[in-house]
């Protein structure tokens, strides 16, 4: 069986459980494919691009994430925190991560674009330089996470407490300043 995969485009395919397990994918496409079912196991992704897949309740406990792209995939319940962390580099565009989990990752840089991010488990992470664009942060964790210089400019419905969560040059909106005010019972008008 082939292990290395390089420039192949992959179209509408439902992956199984083990299907990809220990594969080195680099520099390919995947377009409306399914991976749902997958347990992911030594498999390793660079240069690769994911549109319009569904990833949701998959295990991906050991994936390299080598500068990887999403596009409009769904990937709820995903728990990122298991992979590999040597040189993780992910972009999210048009995604729906809800329950997704990124917990003590380095996520630093990464972009977020016109996201889902409902309820997401960023405890702990580095999330120096993120960009949140225009993505729905509702009941997001971000207790010890390290936001400094991120944006959340354009982004809504988060609640940051900023005596738990490192913020220094952060970027907020004035409209969504109340997210970071919850614990104080202030009504800001």
């Amino acid at each position: 069986m082939q292990d290395y995969f390089f420039q192949v485009e992959y179209n509408s395919h439902n992956y199984g459980e083990e299907e990809v397990n220990l594969q080195e994918f680099e520099c390919c496409t995947f377009n409306h494919c399914n991976f749902s079912l997958c347990n992911f196991i030594g498999v390793v992704f660079i240069d690769c691009t994911f549109n319009d897949c569904l990833f949701s309740g998959a295990k991906i406990n050991h994936v390299a994430l080598r500068s990887v792209t999403f596009n409009r995939c769904k990937m709820e319940d995903v728990n990122f925190a298991m992979c590999d962390k040597l040189i993780f580099e992910v972009h999210f565009k048009q995604c729906v991560l809800d329950f997704s989990k990124f917990y003590t990752l380095k996520i630093k840089g990464t972009t977020f674009t016109d996201c889902s991010m409902v309820a997401i488990d960023f405890m702990s992470t580095d999330l120096t330089e993120v960009l949140f664009d225009n993505c729905d942060l509702y009941r997001s964790e971000f207790a010890k996470a390290i936001a400094n210089k991120a944006n959340f400019k354009t982004s809504y419905n988060y609640t940051i407490d900023p005596t738990k969560t490192k913020l220094k040059k952060a970027v907020f909106s004035l409209n969504e300043v109340k997210g970071l005010l919850f614990k104080h019972d202030i009504v800001v008008e």
